[in-house]
């Protein structure tokens, strides 16, 4: 690939992509306000779970195909960075407490049966035995395919694997602004001067639909959504599994002994302060569902801002100007889709079909960014 590639914003999700342009030959170039993979890439779970997530049509196909990548993705990246993102792959575990609950496991355990996954139905006293910590059950399903990764180690590995590659990051600027015409990009503006380009990415995450310079055609409605998380401090095992119970509340064992506790959806602007309401809501959520946490030591909280869309679906692909892309909106799937979105924004950049299982452009899966404006 021949070509300039400026790449607004240094998430997972941006550098993910420069990654994958760079090693198809392009010269990129990352522009980010503040620290490579941080805001919502270093706030997020790392959860790899499209079923437990209750995701539906072709957009759950589209999250699969990412899913399916994950192995070959992390082992590619310990190989050129010798950073190991701590890939989990023990599953999920989905339990139900009521009638209703059961309805929702056993359609989405059929779901994954149909596509060839491990979709294991728990009795109560099955799911006690894996995990003692929780609460009685009425069932519970056993996703085998889900798993987990460390996101802040995969942000740390994916920045050290696009250095490796000779990719320019500029981070900590005071602000950039997109130079374009109403028909096509010329380059980027920032405090440090302009950058000019043929290609411009927008990965600004929960900022991407504030970015200044964009004509108002090629705008998205992209708004953060603030998550508020918690960690506690865990005995080795104690949790094994991760597990996903209805309404997003969830419980992530980390390797460093951490158990992530998560999360909040709260569209309050660009506020990212941990409030006693916030990590009390969290913790009722957590104790409910696992009241033998009770004990554990709270060591950390923090929030972060995904990028929220209307329908909650990503923009991925060519925007409304020439010379102008997305990669943006992923909301709470952005760790999920890491790779496929890779794969899929390079893909279309080159002008080529994105060489996936489905067409991601399709409307009951991901809209066509250009098509946003009408």
């Amino acid at each position: 690939m021949e070509g300039d590639v400026v790449i607004i914003g240094a998430g997972l999700i941006g550098l993910a992509l420069a990654r994958e342009l760079a090693q198809r030959g392009a010269s990129v170039r990352m522009l980010e306000t503040g620290e490579p993979g941080r805001a919502a890439s270093w706030a997020a779970a790392g959860m790899l779970a499209p079923s437990s997530e209750g995701l539906d049509g072709a957009f759950y196909e589209l999250c699969l195909a990412s899913l399916e990548r994950y192995p070959a993705f992390a082992a590619a990246l310990l190989e050129e960075t010798g950073l190991d993102v701590h890939l989990r792959r023990e599953g999920f575990i989905s339990p139900a407490y009521d009638d209703a609950g059961l309805a929702f496991i056993e359609r989405r355990a059929a779901e994954a049966r149909e596509r060839g996954f491990h979709a294991r139905m728990l009795t109560m006293a099955q799911t006690l035995q894996l995990e003692p910590v929780l609460a009685p059950v009425h069932a519970a399903v056993l996703f085998e395919h889900e798993a987990s990764v460390d996101n802040r180690r995969l942000g740390r590995a994916l920045r050290a694997a696009v250095e490796r590659l000779g990719v320019c990051i500029d981070e900590g600027l005071p602000w950039v602004r997109v130079a374009a015409t109403h028909r096509r990009i010329n380059g980027v503006e920032t405090a440090s001067g302009f950058v000019p380009a043929p290609i411009v990415v927008n990965a600004a995450g929960a900022w991407a639909g504030s970015l200044e310079g964009v004509p108002e055609q090629a705008r998205v409605p992209v708004e953060p959504v603030k998550g508020q998380m918690l960690a506690l401090a865990m005995p080795s095992n104690l949790v094994r599994h991760t597990i996903y119970a209805r309404h997003g509340t969830y419980l992530v064992p980390r390797d460093d002994g951490r158990l992530i506790v998560g999360a909040t959806g709260e569209r309050v602007g660009f506020d990212t302060r941990v409030t006693a309401a916030g990590v009390q809501r969290l913790l009722e959520r957590a104790l409910r569902i696992a009241p033998g946490l009770k004990d554990l030591a709270l060591v950390e909280t923090w929030a972060g801002l995904r990028p929220g869309t209307p329908d909650s679906l990503p923009y991925l692909g060519a925007g409304a100007i020439e010379g102008y892309f997305l990669a943006t909106g992923h909301l709470r799937n952005g760790v999920l889709l890491t790779p496929i979105t890779a794969e899929v924004v390079a893909d279309t950049i080159e002008g080529r079909a994105p060489r996936v299982c489905l067409d991601p452009f399709s409307p009951e899966r991901v809209r066509p960014a250009s098509n946003v404006a009408s």
